[in-house]
């Protein structure tokens, strides 16, 4: 196993390039805070509308989703408190890895309920759709790049909790290669 050091000032990339994947993966943890936090404080806020308008392969599910209110109700309760707490995570770098997966997922569904694919109309328009392409998605592939990259090591919670568990190595040294 190579060594690979999780130090911000002694890592494999440049001061610059760890703060630019650091950078990314806050903007993106504070974007889902805020929307979750805006749905949390919005006591008529619910995902009925944008799942009834789904299109696609999927569109059946999200259907079947909305058709039941307690379903409804526990999907709305964990998109509301899943964008929230995978924000904190990603913003504050603790379970950095687990948080982007977790994240990446709920944009790709985001992404499946409404796809911005040539022939489907929306009631409302999409902002940021452009055919194929929409905000999720770049989101996502944003996010896909910061999963392979132990930001959360660097700069983050993450850094700790790995001080924690090798106290008997140099706070700048890993033993296994992040992945």
């Amino acid at each position: 196993m190579s060594k690979v050091s999780y130090d911000p000032l002694s890592s494999p990339y440049t001061k610059l390039q760890v703060v630019a994947l650091v950078a990314l993966r806050f903007a993106i943890g504070w974007h889902f805070f805020y929307e979750g936090l805006t749905k949390i404080m919005n006591p008529y806020w619910t995902s009925a509308g944008y799942l009834s308008a789904s299109q696609g392969f999927a569109s059946e599910w999200f259907e079947w989703l909305v058709s039941d209110p307690g379903r409804l109700a526990l999907v709305d309760g964990l998109n509301k408190w899943g964008l929230l707490i995978l924000g904190l995570l990603l913003m504050l770098g603790l379970l950095t890895r687990t948080a982007t997966i977790l994240a990446i997922l709920l944009l790709a569904l985001y992404y499946v309920a409404a796809p911005p694919w040539v022939g489907f109309e929306y009631a409302i328009p999409q902002e940021g759709a452009y055919v194929i392409v929409n905000k999720n998605l770049v989101e996502l592939f944003a996010l896909f790049v910061t999963l392979f990259f132990p930001t959360g090591r660097y700069i983050g919670l993450d850094r700790l909790i790995w001080w924690m568990r090798n106290p008997e190595l140099p706070a700048t040294v890993a033993t296994e290669q992040y992945g």
